[in-house]
């Protein structure tokens, strides 16, 4: 769709037929057939989310490919700073047109060039002023999660100082996140290949971190794509964290391509989560290959067809 301009009305109209169309494309998968007495299949219950930054386009061309592919969310980075009050609103007037959501956005999204992080307490008054502004902008748009990023390490201080001011700086925030009853979760990224110097690698110090905050409003944005780079096999931290994850990120390695293009087992993956009953987000945050569309709709398509086949059966009729 290059070089789109849309009224609202055929905005509506494309919208329509990519939803339609998706929502075809999901009825065709096979259900099963359960035979007399067996439990019919339960569908996992999560919702399909995308990070807008992975595809092209103008905002407005965005939103109709996410509709298209019959994606239920998305989240931003950074795009939302340079909308005017103008630009929000139509926007959010769009968003709503095609019934999608907005579920999270970066607070601290620049904490490579400015002094944000979480693990320096010197960074702090400043990391907690970026939350509080995510929060108010969170709150014009009804988004209920935050990401928060506890940004590089810091030379001449060593891990566990650093580990401590993370979780400090997690309990003072969160306490903010009370008060508007919004999550932040906190993400883990590679080192290795993306984010060199970034100090949370591990999702499964960042379960620990998590634990230790103790806040409901303090949650997991579990990076599978990220845990895979640095750590391996992701599946043993996904079945420690799972309860604590308010969002699953998506992509394949190597390359943060489509599912399936990479060496990466996401039928076991899928199946882990499922088994773990998880019920959030699951956000496809890759670069795609071949059309955007088609790409999210197979993405999400194979997704879901994995989760119902290893979510645990209703029980059976009496």
């Amino acid at each position: 769709m290059s070089r789109l301009r849309l009224t609202r009305r055929s905005f509506l109209e494309t919208a329509a037929i990519g939803v339609t169309g998706a929502r075809a494309t999901l009825a065709q998968q096979p259900a099963g057939a359960p035979g007399a007495g067996t439990a019919p299949p339960k569908k996992a219950r999560v919702t399909s989310s995308v990070m807008l930054w992975t595809l092209t386009g103008s905002v407005e061309q965005k939103f109709v490919k996410v509709a298209r592919a019959g994606m239920q969310s998305m989240e931003l980075v950074k795009e939302h700073i340079a909308w005017s009050d103008e630009d929000s609103k139509r926007y959010h007037d769009l968003a709503q047109s095609y019934n999608l959501g907005i579920d999270a956005l970066v607070a601290n999204y620049d904490w490579t060039t400015r002094p944000v992080t979480m693990v320096n307490p010197a960074h702090r008054d400043a990391f907690l002023e970026d939350v509080e502004n995510a929060i108010a902008w969170a709150r014009k748009w009804s988004v209920p999660q935050i990401i928060v990023l506890s940004g590089n390490e810091q030379p001449g201080m060593g891990h566990d100082a650093q580990y401590a001011s993370l979780v400090e700086a997690g309990k003072q925030a969160s306490e903010m996140a009370d008060r508007e009853d919004v999550k932040l979760i906190l993400e883990n990224l590679n080192s290795k290949v993306n984010h060199p110097g970034y100090f949370l690698t591990s999702a499964r110090e960042a379960l620990r971190a998590v634990k230790e905050v103790d806040n409901p409003h303090f949650r997991m944005l579990f990076d599978i794509y990220h845990e895979y780079v640095q750590n391996g096999d992701p599946i043993p931290a996904i079945n420690e964290a799972a309860p604590y994850v308010a969002v699953f990120h998506v992509a394949d390695a190597p390359g943060r391509h489509d599912p399936g293009t990479g060496q990466m087992k996401w039928p076991d993956i899928y199946k882990a989560i499922a088994k773990t009953e998880y019920t959030g987000y699951i956000t496809m945050e890759y670069t795609p290959q071949g059309d955007e569309v088609d790409s999210l709709i197979k993405a999400v398509t194979e997704m879901r067809k994995d989760l119902n086949a290893a979510t645990p059966h209703e029980p059976p009729p009496t």
